[in-house]
């Protein structure tokens, strides 16, 4: 088997894998959809009543729903380094491991998995979203270009986790990690508030976090009339970009998670 072969072999069966534990998990999708319900049904309506938040001609509602994807995919994707770290405690990661592929296929097929999983929420996301009124954009460039969004934000995240799994090593250590990483990277970007209403110092931070130029790119393919606030190349670039960097690093770090 030649280089090429083995990598595509490595990542379509770690895509796959989660594919399969999808099928047959589908309670996970259902208990996952309550978070988007509670935050588009309840934060989202009690919001809208507030008038202090500039979000132009856009509704209130609507401009949530972007930020609620996102951060649907972002918890999904951040915890993707514990099931590293249980693969390895019941033998699958050496598995991986022998394989000729090179530790990028690994990482880069975690990745994809990553963004098969937010995918799914974005289905769930938009149904929500048409149920309660917000009017989505539905043409097939508006979703295609939606679905690039998810899946290669999903990707960074991953890669981050990951690279904390390789650190910390234990599921206990890594539970408290990740909690506490998910809702600082949600609140320090333009999620549910524009960037405009930050203080100067939680500004600083929105502007270097990759979950703020998701939310942008996902708002111009969602919602009818925005304008992004970066521009769409900016937005794909820095993504790129810093999955670029992960992906280096996740790939390095990765044999010592079995240490």
């Amino acid at each position: 088997m030649n280089t090429i072969e083995a990598v595509y072999t490595q990542i379509t069966a770690i895509t796959d894998a989660e594919i399969q534990k999808l099928v047959h998990d589908p309670i996970e999708l259902l208990t996952r959809v309550i978070q988007p319900v509670l935050w588009l049904m309840m934060f989202g309506e009690v919001f809208a009543r507030v008038r202090g938040i500039p979000t132009g001609s856009i509704p209130y509602e609507s401009f949530l729903v972007p930020g609620v994807l996102a951060q649907s995919a972002l918890f999904i994707a951040i915890f993707f380094g514990i099931s590293a770290i249980w693969e390895r405690d019941l033998g699958i990661l050496y598995k991986y491991m022998m394989s000729p592929a090179p530790r990028e296929a690994l990482v880069l097929g975690k990745a994809l998995a990553a963004g098969v999983r937010g995918l799914t929420q974005a289905v769930m996301v938009y149904i929500i979203g048409l149920l309660i009124g917000v009017g989505l954009r539905v043409t097939v460039p508006a979703v295609l270009g939606m679905a690039v969004m998810i899946v290669l934000g999903s990707a960074v995240f991953c890669t981050f986790s990951l690279i904390i799994a390789c650190i910390v090593k234990t599921r206990e250590r890594f539970m408290g990690i990740g909690q506490v990483l998910t809702m600082p990277l949600f609140f320090a970007s333009s999620a549910i508030y524009p960037i405009s209403l930050m203080p100067s110092w939680l500004h600083v931070l929105a502007m270097i976090n990759p979950l703020t130029y998701q939310v942008d790119a996902l708002r111009l393919f969602m919602l009818p009339g925005y304008q992004t606030s970066f521009g769409l190349g900016t937005d794909i670039a820095v993504q790129v970009g810093v999955f670029a960097v992960l992906l280096a690093i996740a790939a390095r770090m990765y044999p010592l998670i079995l240490s």
